[in-house]
């Protein structure tokens, strides 16, 4: 982006959550650098309520070709379709080959990306990042802002999701719920695979722990972690149970945000869900399995990590190699209920 002339960005956003949010650090430093540029995010639809949440971006563009897909016709009649919007620069999150099509047939002056699958053809702007330089996904993203051979800002703007007080307010309502007691959200799922996902035995005896001390627990997830959700409630003492919400497929992604925007503190396993929780600058105790937060950390304020030291981790497996599951099961809840603690009482 050159100098502070009013630069119109089409940015090719991510297809994860947790990345999704993390772009936003991105589009709030291209508005930092010029409050009248204007910002245009091309990504699934699913993520709308994520963009929805960030006032730095202007419009939304869907792009819903399933993961994976090339494509090309696809591809080059929509980029075709945007030459008269008259954008100024693109800059392409994802590292595809095929990411970077769109806007290399919608014939935009300047199209800026980190360097992957041989898109040097397509990107006018392709760099490559030094990894002592960039060690943070996020440090990569907010670089994209600045000039090539610009280093990551000193002080990254985190990421800062907005919410509606009648939008939460709705929600509340439609799942009857209540504000008025301490709230532990927890995120028990973990799409990525079973390497990454807390014991369910372990969430109910942290849920037990903080319902005894007269809190309420919400349980967020999708429709795919309804499962582990009423297994965790399976275990919950049948006196506290009433003030144990299990909300776990019943909500949209809209929904999930705003009312997690209500928590005193979140628990969660490494997923999606645990960024939006560090977005709405809420304390957040991260369960980490096979992964680590050393490229993706949660961007809170108030952060505790949890996490092995064992040999075979982190492995980046879905499944445990050896079937142990240690870098999970050795992560006793004391140690989570003695997080939530320390969070809450600093």
């Amino acid at each position: 982006m050159v100098g502070k002339t009013k630069q119109n960005i089409l940015v090719i956003g991510p297809s994860w959550v947790g990345d999704m949010v993390m772009s936003q650090s991105l589009y709030r430093l291209i508005k930092q650098n010029n409050s009248d540029n204007r910002i245009t995010v091309m990504a699934p639809s699913w993520t709308r309520p994520l963009l929805d949440r960030m006032p730095e971006v202007d419009a939304k563009l869907n792009f819903d070709l399933e993961h994976g897909e090339l494509n090309l016709g696809a591809r080059f009649s929509l980029g075709k379709a945007l030459r008269d919007s008259h954008f100024t620069q693109a800059i392409v999150l994802p590292l595809s080959f095929k990411s970077a099509l769109v806007p290399f047939h919608a014939n935009i002056k300047i199209r800026t990306g980190w360097r992957g699958e041989w898109r040097n053809i397509l990107l006018n702007d392709c760099r490559s990042p030094q990894d002592e330089n960039f060690p943070l996904m996020v440090q990569r993203f907010a670089a994209l802002a600045n000039p090539s051979g610009s280093l990551p800002p000193e002080n990254i703007l985190k990421p800062k999701l907005s919410t509606q007080q009648s939008d939460v307010n709705s929600s509340l309502s439609k799942f009857e719920l209540t504000k008025e007691l301490k709230i532990l959200a927890i995120s028990p799922g973990a799409e990525f695979g079973e390497a990454k996902q807390w014991p369910s035995e372990y969430y109910a005896e942290l849920t037990n722990a903080v319902l005894q001390q007269g809190w309420q627990v919400w349980i967020f997830g999708s429709v795919n972690d309804v499962l582990i959700a009423e297994s965790i409630q399976a275990d919950i003492d049948s006196n506290l149970l009433d003030r144990c919400k299990n909300l776990a497929g019943r909500t949209s992604l809209a929904e999930a945000i705003d009312l997690m925007s209500l928590a005193s503190v979140v628990v969660s396993n490494d997923s999606g869900l645990m960024h939006v929780a560090a977005a709405l600058e809420k304390p957040v105790v991260g369960i980490y399995g096979s992964t680590s937060p050393d490229f993706t950390p949660p961007l809170a304020d108030k952060l505790k990590l949890l996490a092995t030291d064992i040999e075979c981790r982190p492995c980046f497996k879905r499944k445990c190699p050896f079937g142990h599951l240690r870098c999970l099961t050795e992560l006793k809840p004391a140690l989570a209920i003695d997080a939530v603690r320390l969070l809450t009482e600093s």
